[in-house]
């Protein structure tokens, strides 16, 4: 009976990543790829946190959710100042899909909080949709954009660094 005990402690702390980066959604802007690898790293500690069980999940996922909602703001902020600094012409998309996925994060939160029903598991994997389907679409199209712009030599490293 202990050993059924262990293993399934051991199971219970093992950490499985529901996503994992992947090159082909690297833009060739460093700064933005290291902060997507952040997005990786926190939606698999989201997802994490809904697997730990019901109180400890229910802490842990709040303290992550708080986390990543201020790094997904972070993160937007510099990726809409490079946007805008480099004149990417779909900005305005751009930055109202980045408004979109605050609120429904910021939506999702409040219903946690406030006991609505409310999945986190779902929860975690329509974020990592968003977050991947959006890198490799649109997060893309700015890449292609700033690539085509160096190639014409209308854009510098320095500039894409601020």
């Amino acid at each position: 009976m202990q050993l059924k005990n262990d293993i399934k402690n051991i199971l219970q702390e093992k950490k499985y990543s529901l996503v994992s980066w992947d090159d082909s959604y690297a833009t060739g802007i460093l700064l933005i790829d290291n902060q997507h690898m952040e997005l990786v790293r926190l939606t698999n500690e989201l997802f994490d946190a809904c697997r730990a069980g019901n109180t400890k999940a229910g802490s842990a996922f709040k303290e992550t959710m708080s986390h990543m909602v201020d790094y997904v703001r972070f993160h937007f902020g510099t990726e809409q100042e490079l946007l805008e600094r480099i004149h990417y012409p779909d900005y305005k998309l751009h930055r109202t899909q980045h408004d979109k996925l605050i609120k429904d994060i910021l939506e999702a939160a409040m219903k946690f909080s406030e006991g609505k029903a409310f999945i986190p598991n779902h929860f975690v994997r329509t974020l990592k949709e968003w977050v991947f389907s959006h890198i490799a679409v649109y997060d893309k199209s700015y890449a292609f954009y700033v690539q085509d712009q160096k190639k014409k030599g209308l854009l510098t490293d320095s500039q894409l660094e601020g």
